[in-house]
C-alpha cells in the first residue's frame, strides 16, 4: 500500500509538473502567434512610412527643379529682352547708317559744291552706339553640381536602432527625495533626439522580479544624458532605474536595470510610551484637548554622498536600526507635563536624517532623541537623557536647544522645517534648516546607549517629511 501511495504521489507530481509544462508552452505558442502578427502588421507599417519618406523626397526635389528651372526662365527672359532691345537699336543705327552714307556717297560724285554742307554725316546714329553687348549668352552661373547630394542620397539606410545605454552607478547621486541618473552611449550618435527614463520604487536589491508592488514611473523627452528627479518621497528602501534612447523612428533596448539605495526608513510612532492626553494612531499623534496632529510621512536614514545637510559629515556605511520593544507598558507612559511619545525604532549604530515641519500656528513642540531610560514626568531636553531644540510660540517665539535642562537660545531665523541629524558613532546630533541647509545646534556627546527619535507636541500640528 504504501508503495502504491508513493507511485502515485509521485504521478500526481509528474501530471503536475506537465501540466504546468503544457501551460508554459500554450502560452508561448499564443506568444509566438501575436509575433507573427505583429510582424505583418510592422512589417507594412514600416512599408507605408518608407513610400511616404520617398514620396516627401521626391516632392522636395520636384519643388527644388520647379524653382531652380523657373529661375532660368526668368534669367533667359531677362537677358533675351536686353539683347532684342541692343539688337533693335543696332539694326535702327545700321540702317540709317547706309542711307547717311549713301547720300554722302552721291554728294562726293555731285558738281555742285554747296551740297557738302547739306550732308549730316556726323550726325549719324552709328557713332552714338555701343557695340557692347548688355547682357552676356552665358549661364554657367545657373549650372548645379548634384554630387555631394547623390552620394548622400546613395548612402541612405535604415535607421539604426539605438545602441543600449548604460547607466553610471558611481556617477548617481540619491540625496534629499532627489535623485541624479547619469549614463552614456558606447558610442557618440548624432541622430539620437531624446531618451525615456523609468523608474519604481522597491524594497529589495538586484533586478527588477516578475512581480513588482510598483509600476514604472516615465520620464521622457529627455536631451541630456543625465537626469534629476526631484520632490521625491523616500519611502522605499530602493529604487530601480532604467533608460533608453529614441531616434525619429525607433527606440532601443532599455540598460540594465540599476536599483539605487534611498536610504529610507520609515519609523512609527510608539503608541505605548505616548503621554494619555496624546492619542497615537500609527504615523500620526492627536492633541485630544484642542485637536493638534503630528503625522509621521517620511523619515529618512541617509549615507554617502548627500546635499543635506550643507555642513553635515558625508553619510557612510551603516548597520540597519532595531526596532525597539513596541507596547510599553502603562506605567512607562509619559505623564503630568512631559506631552511626549517616542519612536518605535532604536538608533545604536550608523547615521540617520529626518525632517520635522511645523504650522505657524503652532504653540510648543520639541524633536530630538531620548535614551529609553527616560523617565515618565521628564520633558524632552530637561534631563541627561534627552536632547532637542525646542520651539516656543506662546507670547514670545523662540528657538532654543535643550539637554540636561540647559537650554541654548538659538539667534537665528525659525525656519518652518527642521531637519535632524544624527551620528551614532561620532556622538553628533544636528539640527538644520532643512530649507537652506544652515546647520542651527550641534550637540557633541558619546552616546552610551541606543537612542530613539523622540517628539513632544502641544496644541500644534508637526509633520515629518
Amino acid at each position: 500500500i504504501c508503495d502504491q501511495l508513493k507511485k502515485h504521489e509521485s504521478l500526481r507530481k509528474i501530471i503536475t509538473t506537465l501540466a504546468l509544462k503544457n501551460e508554459e508552452i500554450q502560452n508561448f505558442i499564443c506568444c509566438l502567434k501575436q509575433s507573427l502578427d505583429n510582424l505583418e502588421a510592422n512589417s507594412n507599417q514600416v512599408q507605408e512610412d518608407l513610400e511616404s519618406e520617398f514620396s516627401s523626397l521626391h516632392a522636395v526635389l520636384y519643388e527644388l527643379k520647379e524653382g531652380m528651372v523657373t529661375r532660368i526662365k526668368q534669367e533667359r527672359a531677362s537677358r533675351t529682352y536686353e539683347l532684342q532691345s541692343q539688337l533693335s537699336a543696332c539694326t535702327k543705327a545700321l540702317e540709317s547708317s547706309e542711307e547717311l552714307l549713301e547720300l554722302a556717297n552721291q554728294t562726293l560724285c555731285s558738281p555742285e559744291n554747296d551740297s557738302f554742307n547739306q550732308v549730316p554725316v556726323t550726325m549719324a546714329p552709328a557713332f552714338r552706339l555701343s557695340l557692347k553687348a548688355k547682357a552676356s549668352d552665358s549661364m554657367n552661373h545657373m549650372m548645379v553640381d548634384f554630387t555631394q547630394e547623390r552620394n548622400m542620397l546613395q548612402a541612405i539606410k535604415f535607421l539604426p536602432v539605438p545602441a543600449t545605454p548604460e547607466i553610471h552607478l558611481a556617477e548617481c547621486q540619491v540625496f534629499d527625495n532627489t535623485v541624479t541618473v547619469v549614463w552614456t552611449l558606447p558610442e557618440p550618435d548624432s541622430k539620437i533626439e531624446h531618451y525615456i527614463l523609468e523608474y519604481r520604487r522597491t524594497n529589495h536589491d538586484g533586478p527588477p522580479r516578475a512581480r513588482e508592488d510598483y509600476p514604472w514611473m516615465v520620464v521622457e523627452g529627455i536631451k541630456e544624458t543625465e537626469y534629476t528627479l526631484t520632490n521625491l518621497r523616500f519611502d522605499t528602501r530602493y529604487m530601480t532605474f532604467r533608460v533608453k534612447a529614441c531616434n525619429k523612428a525607433v527606440a532601443g533596448e532599455f540598460s540594465e536595470p540599476v536599483t539605487l539605495e534611498t536610504h529610507a526608513f520609515v519609523f512609527k510612532l510608539d503608541a505605548g510610551s505616548a503621554h494619555q492626553n496624546l492619542k497615537v494612531e500609527d504615523l500620526s499623534v492627536e492633541w485630544d484637548s484642542s485637536g493638534g496632529k503630528v503625522a509621521v510621512q517620511d523619515i529618512r536614514k541617509e549615507k554617502n554622498r548627500t546635499s543635506s545637510p550643507m555642513h553635515s559629515p558625508a553619510r557612510t556605511a551603516m548597520m540597519s536600526p532595531k526596532r525597539a520593544p513596541s507596547a510599553r507598558v502603562g506605567r512607562d507612559r509619559f505623564t503630568a507635563e512631559s506631552y511626549t511619545v517616542l519612536g518605535d525604532t532604536m538608533i545604536d549604530a550608523g547615521q540617520y536624517y529626518w525632517e520635522v515641519r511645523y504650522d505657524k500656528e503652532s504653540k510648543a513642540f520639541a524633536a530630538g532623541v531620548a535614551l529609553r531610560s527616560l523617565g515618565r514626568f521628564d520633558q524632552l531636553g530637561k534631563s541627561n537623557a534627552s536632547w532637542c531644540i525646542h520651539l516656543n510660540n506662546w507670547l514670545q517665539q523662540s528657538l532654543t536647544a535643550k539637554h540636561n535642562n540647559k537650554a541654548r537660545t538659538l539667534d537665528c531665523p525659525i525656519p518652518d522645517r527642521i531637519g535632524i541629524y544624527c551620528n551614532y558613532e561620532e556622538g553628533t546630533l544636528s539640527f538644520y534648516n532643512s530649507r537652506t541647509k544652515a546647520l542651527l545646534h550641534t550637540f557633541r556627546t558619546k552616546f552610551q546607549q541606543p537612542v530613539i527619535p523622540a517628539f513632544m507636541v502641544r496644541y500644534n500640528t508637526v509633520h515629518f517629511v
